[in-house]
């Protein structure tokens, strides 16, 4: 049950945001986000953070992304987690460089760098546990936390519902396709007052952590930031709720409706 949460933890940090015109930014250096997470509706889970700044990588200016989730001290207590994982990309195309992943799960250490080289289409993966490295072919592809960044670019404002999104995420060695499903826009009651919305489900793989492979709902701002504010989760046992529980250095004004 604690692994199934923290999954669901990172995947939801991880991926689902959009943008509408890409003449608009999004995003900025400087942007915290943090989620408060809930197991069944009233366990506390943990808390996940996503934070953003400008850096150098080998020499070229890019964005810096780094994601950290860790279970509540309750459930610590039988299983403690402990996980970071980080991303260099492209300020402009969100095309992701280095992605770098440090995982301590109850004691299941993950510790692996993945370099991309898009010029000659090979991922370079080093793994300190085992002391490997090993090389992969990828296409046009993004990295668990450069996806975050590279969908909020995206224009959304013809969206129908029912439409469907697709892009391609390297992790662990491996290329997997990736697909969002529009469902509409919805005014939601949040801790910051009313929000509208707009309503995406990943199409995601059943058995081990989901139930079934429509068994997560995302809420998004629908504002020019188009940050995830709520998620919803039915897990092969139980259920996981998160919402963004505060906020920073958000690069457009967070739109609250009053009435």
């Amino acid at each position: 049950m604690k692994r199934n949460i923290l999954i669901a933890i990172l995947f939801f940090v991880s991926v689902f945001s959009f943008g509408q015109e890409k003449k608009v930014k999004p995003y900025k250096s400087g942007e915290w986000l943090e989620y408060k997470m809930s197991y069944s509706g009233f366990l506390k889970a943990g808390t996940a953070t996503l934070e953003l700044k400008e850096t150098l990588l080998d020499g070229k200016k890019v964005f810096y992304a780094k994601g950290f989730g860790k279970t509540s001290t309750f459930v610590g207590w039988f299983f403690k987690v402990r996980d970071t994982y980080e991303s260099y990309f492209d300020k402009e195309d969100s095309k992701p460089y280095l992605f770098k992943r440090d995982v301590n799960e109850g004691g299941h250490i993950i510790k692996r760098d993945t370099k991309f080289d898009h010029k000659n289409k090979i991922a370079t993966i080093h793994d300190y546990k085992y002391k490997t490295v090993k090389q992969a072919e990828i296409g046009d592809v993004q990295d668990m936390i450069s996806t975050f960044y590279y969908l909020r670019n995206i224009k959304t404002d013809t969206l129908k519902s029912g439409d469907e999104i697709s892009l391609d995420m390297f992790f662990d060695s491996k290329t997997f396709p990736f697909k969002l499903k529009f469902l509409g826009t919805e005014i939601l009651k949040t801790r910051f007052g009313k929000i509208k919305t707009l309503k995406f489900r990943p199409i995601v793989q059943a058995g081990r952590v989901f139930k079934e492979n429509e068994s997560v709902t995302i809420w998004v701002t629908a504002d020019d930031n188009k940050i995830p504010i709520k998620l919803k989760a039915a897990l092969a046992v139980g259920s996981l709720r998160a919402e963004l529980k505060a906020f920073k250095g958000l690069a457009n004004s967070f739109k609250i409706i009053f009435d």
